[in-house]
């Protein structure tokens, strides 16, 4: 009987504190992916990365169209070819099939590896960033998944600008 009632007399006094203790709390919300899109340290790690990756990704274009033209080759000509001049251009073929897919491999993980890189960095800076807003303007929770948050709680603009302010 004791329990029932300290169980009941917890449960009043919590439905009367609770709703006082979340009006008195400061939300914020910050969407990471607009921060990931938008900051300018975001922006420049793309751009690194681009320029980075440029000339591989300009040499996989190269070999994919050889690869095209030598599929096109043998398919127009294959026929009318010698059975020895069309195994070649099969072999040849094939060999420049593999080498086109292991290169496309390694360029993938190459440049997912680097992005995970200038990503965390970029994390990194925006995580600080939102705690420095966080501190300063006294927030209590932010939050960064959300189905909905309201504009009014939104800090995502103010995140970016601390970002391309260099804090």
């Amino acid at each position: 009987m004791k329990a029932t009632t300290l169980s009941v007399l917890a449960a009043a006094v919590l439905s009367i504190a609770a709703p006082t203790a979340f009006a008195e709390s400061k939300i914020g919300f910050v969407n990471s992916d607009r921060v990931m899109r938008e900051a300018a340290p975001a922006v420049r790690a793309q751009q690194r990365l681009e320029k980075e990756f440029e000339k591989r990704d300009q040499e996989l274009q190269r070999l994919g169209k050889e690869l095209q033209t030598t599929q096109e080759d043998l398919e127009r000509n294959g026929v009318t070819m010698a059975e020895p001049d069309r195994r070649t251009k099969e072999r040849n073929f094939n060999d420049l099939n593999r080498d086109f897919q292991r290169k496309q491999r390694e360029f993938r993980e190459d440049l997912n590896q680097r992005r995970n890189e200038e990503l965390a960095s970029v994390l990194d800076r925006a995580n600080r960033a939102v705690k420095q807003i966080a501190e300063a303007e006294k927030f209590d929770v932010i939050l960064q998944e959300a189905v909905y948050a309201s504009p009014r709680i939104d800090i995502t603009d103010k995140v970016i600008k601390a970002l391309a302010d260099g804090k």
